[in-house]
């Protein structure tokens, strides 16, 4: 509270005028200031060291270094809760440990560990920053899939009382290391093998903590038990385990749920006045991305992973089952026309386009792929009806669930801005900047983050309201987006003149357990 005091007293100093006062190390003067949580007004914003010091309409204080920002939208940095940006932040390189493609959108903070990918040696992940400087901040989660399969494998099968004892104290210790909560991706082998019991056990370690359940569903279309029961599902955890929800990249996924968005929005926000906290993210994008056998392979033949899948694969009886449920799972997902390679030797080819040269049927092209890699594909199965009325939700926010292959990673803030908010008017601009900060940061527990206040940290972005917009497309999915002016991070500027600085500035964000919560 003390601190809250001192942090107004200095805004009001500053606004004040009068006798000189100490410069500032940072000045950005004159843009339209949308703070994440008021009316956008056009003022200044002043930062000394890693902290915003004041926000204003005409602060009076000198400054070491100003930024003209007239014309110009001066908002928060924006929050990814959905990446998969972990090896880009662990990488060897220097310049891609920037993460150019989150800073040219404006991105300072991004979650890695999604889909319930997050290692338990979450301690180590989150110390990697200081051994090797990154970009943009980020926070970690501990996952299902490595904890379940340090555990039990990839075998399809409940474990033992003993085993889920065991699997329980792995997501306690990286809760305790600082994860920010636990995430699943139930939609994936060996992950979809995990009961909901089990998956409340194990939540129920980070809820004791203070941490987030954040899902990618059992099913976003009518694969196992439909759009509507997995989402019942993600909300049934959050109750039983007694901690929030998050929805990740939110979707009707495919021909068969088309149309479903309404219904779900129903059941999340039934929840919600029920006294559930209960959000979702979400991409701007009508492909989803994920890899070919998740895509199309029935999970029956993915059970104990690869080796298991090619003896399969290999096994003439198996081969009539198998071909008539990859040809349903086909027309769930729209058809071989829907399903774009997006690495490896058939880049930028579809399905239909492999069964075409190699004149055969799409099912067979498939299995063809298949048994030399598993390729990530762009799979083109949403409609643009669902995608605005999940996006006008106030619990959705912004996500990229940025991995590669795809041009979310490279652009999907810039493009919800440019399709969305400018051109097609879904949301206005408000709306956009504070699903893309506050949100995120008050949904999660990022304190200091997602709004401009005296005393939070200095993450800020400036853009250019009539350029900022997305230049990645499917067939050249890295290309960096325009109009972003000026990127800050923690006080440090990262980008300016719409140029990379080679500053890293950012830092692990680990979350911190209610005291007596750990040993």
């Amino acid at each position: 509270m003390r601190m809250r005091r001192l942090a107004l007293l200095a805004a009001a100093v500053l606004c004040s005028g009068g006798a000189a006062r100490a410069p500032v190390d940072l000045l950005i003067r004159g843009g339209t200031v949308f703070t994440g949580s008021a009316a956008p007004f056009v003022g200044d914003v002043a930062v000394s060291g890693d902290r915003i010091r004041a926000v204003g309409r005409r602060l009076a204080v000198p400054a070491r270094r100003t930024i003209d920002a007239r014309g110009m939208i001066v908002a928060p940095g924006f929050i990814d809760p959905h990446t998969h940006a972990g090896d880009q932040l662990a990488s060897d390189d220097p310049r891609v440990r920037l993460i150019p493609g989150f800073l040219m959108q404006g991105v300072t903070t991004a979650f890695i560990g999604n889909d319930g990918n997050g290692a338990p040696e979450v301690e180590a992940v989150l110390g990697g920053a200081a051994r090797k400087p990154v970009g943009i901040n980020y926070a970690a989660y501990v996952g299902l899939g490595p904890v379940r399969e340090r555990v039990l494998g990839e075998a399809d099968r409940a474990p033992t009382a003993t085993e889920l004892a065991r699997m329980r104290l792995l997501v306690a210790g990286a809760m305790c290391q600082g994860a920010l909560g636990f995430s699943t991706g139930l939609f994936y082998a060996p992950q979809n093998f995990a009961t909901t019991g089990e998956v409340v056990a194990l939540a129920r370690e980070a809820a004791r903590r203070g941490g987030v359940y954040d899902s990618h569903i059992r099913d976003e279309s009518s694969y196992t038990i439909g759009l509507a029961a997995a989402v019942d599902e993600a909300i049934a955890v959050g109750r039983a385990a007694r901690l929030p929800v998050n929805i990740s990249h939110i979707k009707a996924l495919g021909v068969d749920v088309h149309g479903q968005a309404p219904a779900i929005i129903a059941r999340v926000e039934a929840a919600r006045r029920a006294g559930q906290r209960v959000t979702a993210d979400q991409y701007p994008w009508s492909a989803s991305g994920t890899k070919l056998v998740a895509a199309l392979v029935p999970r029956w033949a993915q059970d104990g992973g690869r080796a298991a899948l090619l003896r399969r694969l290999a096994d003439p009886a198996l081969a009539d089952r198998l071909r008539r449920d990859m040809t349903e799972n086909m027309r769930r997902r729209g058809g071989a026309a829907s399903l774009l390679i997006t690495e490896g030797p058939q880049k930028g080819r579809t399905l239909a386009d492999l069964a075409q040269a190699r004149g055969g049927d799409a099912v067979t092209a498939a299995l063809a792929v298949i048994r030399v890699a598993d390729p990530a594909v762009a799979s083109f199965n949403q409609t643009e009806a669902d995608i605005a009325a999940f996006m006008r939700r106030p619990w959705v926010m912004t996500g990229s669930d940025a991995s590669p292959g795809h041009p979310r990673a490279y652009g999907s803030f810039a493009r919800k801005y440019a399709d969305y908010v400018v051109a097609r008017k879904v949301i206005p601009l408000r709306d956009f900047v504070e699903r893309s900060t506050s949100l995120a940061a008050d949904s999660f527990g990022l304190a200091g983050r997602g709004r401009l206040k005296p005393g939070a940290f200095a993450d800020i972005v400036v853009f250019d309201p009539e350029r900022y917009a997305a230049r990645a497309t499917y067939e050249q999915p890295t290309l960096l987006a325009a109009g972003m002016r000026t990127v800050v991070v923690n006080g440090v500027v990262a980008l300016h003149d719409g140029a990379l600085t080679g500053a890293a500035a950012g830092r692990a964000l680990a979350h911190a357990p209610p005291p007596g919560t750990c040993p």
